[in-house]
């Protein structure tokens, strides 16, 4: 269950005990998900009954342990619980709990688009300026990789970013103009520097691109060797561990699995830049990943679901990549 479904799932309980009577509040357009702090219960915790127990005239901790007696009757729900002052925890089943690597490898190219901002209707200007113009575009496909939609009569969204130096765009290329001008924040000084230009790991562009590339390549390889591990949404074959659970892999399967929550906040603050700063350290963790790990039977060896689930995870983390950089407006290379 994704944090969107589970927030969705906690809505509907809300609107449920409004119909029953038990709770006479209004009912909040979304429910706010958090992870809990360290040596906090569950996966997940909610404020939604501190929220709602003024207008309903309720202690929340009294409010809290109706909705989780009612979420607990979910399949998904191991656990509701109720901490502090009023504070709501839920525990998913083990079945449950997303798997950021089968996801990424189901959606491919919609890999992190949610539907956290549906409903939400805007409008982007057209400035003249070009950092201006690259961040409204990549605000406009993070808006609807979030679920918001354009419309002529939507709320506008403002613009206001430090433009970039004057410059020759033939000498620049379109991808490191738009890492120069989406990599940093809004309020940043955009720098445009002829590292940008270099191909080394030292040059973040080179490393995001570069990433992406030794990801591909690798899908290449694996099918040279007529090692085949991408099974796009189905189960994974017998014998094969579908879980990227191992510990080595944690670390990168954590990252792939941020992207969505990414998405949304770059959304929802309008701050694509956000994107350009997980791709940073996607691309980190793949090639850590990479160098550390071997994917790919070696001499005589016969693959195994070892080799299967590496090679999994490392194209999960290619998508992720791919639908960064997509978002971003700048090319994720098969080749580099």
């Amino acid at each position: 269950m994704t944090p969107e479904r589970l927030s969705d799932t906690v809505l509907r309980t809300v609107r449920e005990a409004v119909a029953d009577g038990v709770l006479d509040a209004p009912v909040p357009e979304r429910i706010a998900l958090e992870r809990p702090r360290p040596g906090g219960r569950g996966d997940w915790t909610t404020a939604v009954a501190l929220q709602l127990a003024g207008a309903a005239g309720r202690p929340p901790a009294d409010l809290a342990a109706d909705l989780a007696r009612r979420l607990e009757t979910d399949p998904a729900i191991a656990e509701a619980t109720v901490t502090g002052p009023g504070f709501l925890n839920l525990t998913l089943t083990p079945a449950a709990r997303p798997d950021p690597v089968r996801d990424a490898l189901t959606a491919r190219t919609a890999y992190g688009h949610t539907t956290a901002l549906r409903g939400e209707r805007y409008r982007v200007p057209q400035p003249a300026e070009p950092r201006a113009a690259r961040w409204t575009a990549a605000l406009d496909r993070v808006l609807r990789a979030a679920g918001a939609a354009p419309d002529p009569a939507g709320d506008p969204v403002t613009v206001h970013v430090v433009p970039l130096p004057a410059h020759d765009p033939a000498a620049w290329g379109e991808d490191a103009l738009a890492w120069a001008s989406l990599r940093p924040a809004a309020q940043d000084h955009p720098v445009l520097d002829p590292g940008l230009l270099v191909q080394r790991e030292s040059n973040p562009l080179f490393l995001v691109r570069y990433a992406h590339a030794r990801a591909r390549a690798l899908e290449r390889q694996a099918k040279a060797l007529g090692v085949t591990y991408r099974d796009t949404g189905m189960p994974a074959p017998a014998g094969v561990p579908y879980r990227s659970s191992r510990e080595g892999q944690k670390p990168l399967t954590a990252r792939i699995g941020e992207l969505p929550a990414v998405v949304e906040s770059a959304a929802r603050h309008r701050a694509p830049d956000r994107v350009a700063r997980y791709a940073e350290t996607l691309a980190d963790e793949l090639l850590a990943y990479l160098t550390r790990t071997p994917c790919l039977p070696q001499g005589d060896e016969t693959a195994t679901g070892v080799h299967h689930t590496r090679l999994r995870t490392a194209d999960a983390a290619g998508v992720a990549l791919a639908s960064a950089l997509t978002l971003l407006g700048v090319t994720a290379p098969e080749h580099l």
